[in-house]
């Protein structure tokens, strides 16, 4: 579904450019009907981290873009300043274990009900205070129902999208977007002169029979994003060294050194998403996938973020105004927080 882009003149739209958003990744939401899903426990995949997790995020506005990370300046030129109300939060997927937390019959997925009542927008401290971009990852989308069913679990979770997202002449959802693509589920918004480009699992996946985005991400790119201003992409997959790894035969199992099948993406997935995006000015990639290690890195021209997984404390804030680009990876414990990357560079809002 794409509606009219409302055109602004450029010189508004440079003026009016400040955003300030948040991002977590692998919320991993764990709860069954009764208990918590195999190994979860011991992982710390507990809500009572996604908790720990809520607070830091919504307490956002009491900390100052830090000035040093571990002694050393982090060259923000945001450094010192309170950090803004953020306009949302987005997701990048494994916003679920288990694909929901359904059981062996079609029901409400439990999981996705734990998701919903934490990281969907809502007043008090037990769930997050802005409005949230669903994305979805690999939990949420790999696994197959039964014979009969089989694709019950992913069907859900791309339904909770749906109805978070997708406005109709008739239905308002509680998060509306500009550009929502009925066949991948991805969609995109605008927040003055900035375009943000939701793409799930990665852009282009057509794993487990999805549909690929790319079609429609050529079409959403030149339609809301030819005139130069900034666009920043959403995704599970990265290119960390976790994300790309293949099946290495000598040491049966996934790893860096391997030659065989990918993992997760394919080297020709990921020409296929980069082939999309030149001519436009794509200033990040934002993913996830990889729990333990926040990063901040490049690759194929690209500036990728990736904070520590969301049950593990970690997200990125990050601000976009005319002529900058800055972000700054954190992890949270509630009311205390540690900021542990920071990125900052110029850009062209409108070129």
């Amino acid at each position: 579904m794409v509606l009219p882009l409302v055109r602004r003149d450029d010189v508004n739209a440079q003026a009016a450019l400040d955003v300030t958003f948040l991002f977590v990744a692998d919320i991993h939401a764990c709860r069954m009907e009764s208990g918590l899903s195999p190994n979860c426990e011991q992982e710390g995949k507990t809500d009572a981290n996604l908790l720990k997790n809520i607070a830091a995020l919504n307490g956002i506005t009491r900390h100052a873009w830090p000035a040093e990370i571990g002694g050393k300046p982090t060259g923000l030129r945001s450094a010192g300043q309170p950090i803004a109300t953020p306009l949302g939060l987005i997701t990048g997927g494994d916003a679920t274990d288990d694909g929901g937390g359904q059981t062996t019959l079609p029901s409400e997925g439990t999981q996705l009900l734990q998701f919903s009542h934490r990281y969907q927008q809502g007043a008090g401290t037990d769930r997050v205070n802005f409005p949230v971009y669903v994305g979805l990852g690999n939990h949420d989308l790999d696994q197959d129902g039964p014979r009969d069913h089989l694709d019950w679990y992913r069907r859900e979770l791309r339904d909770y999208v749906e109805l978070n997202h997708r406005p109709s002449v008739i239905f308002k959802p509680p998060v509306p977007v500009v550009d929502y693509d009925l066949q991948s589920d991805c969609y995109s918004w605008e927040w003055g002169g900035l375009h943000l480009v939701q793409l799930h699992r990665y852009g282009g996946d057509t794993r487990k029979d999805a549909v690929s985005s790319l079609p429609w991400l050529k079409r959403n790119l030149a339609t809301y994003a030819a005139d130069g201003r900034p666009v920043v992409l959403f995704q599970h997959y990265g290119w960390d060294i976790f994300s790309i790894e293949r099946w290495d035969p000598a040491a049966t199992t996934f790893d860096d050194h391997g030659v065989g099948e990918p993992h997760w993406w394919s080297e020709a997935d990921r020409r296929a998403l980069l082939d999309v995006l030149p001519g436009y000015n794509v200033i990040g990639l934002f993913h996830g996938h990889q729990h333990d290690t926040p990063m901040i890195y490049s690759a194929e021209g690209l500036d990728l973020f990736k904070p520590k997984a969301a049950f593990m404390g970690g997200f990125a804030v990050a601000r976009v105004t005319t002529d900058r680009f800055e972000v700054a990876l954190a992890e949270g414990d509630g009311e205390s927080l540690k900021f542990t990357h920071a990125f900052s560079k110029a850009i062209n809002s409108i070129r």
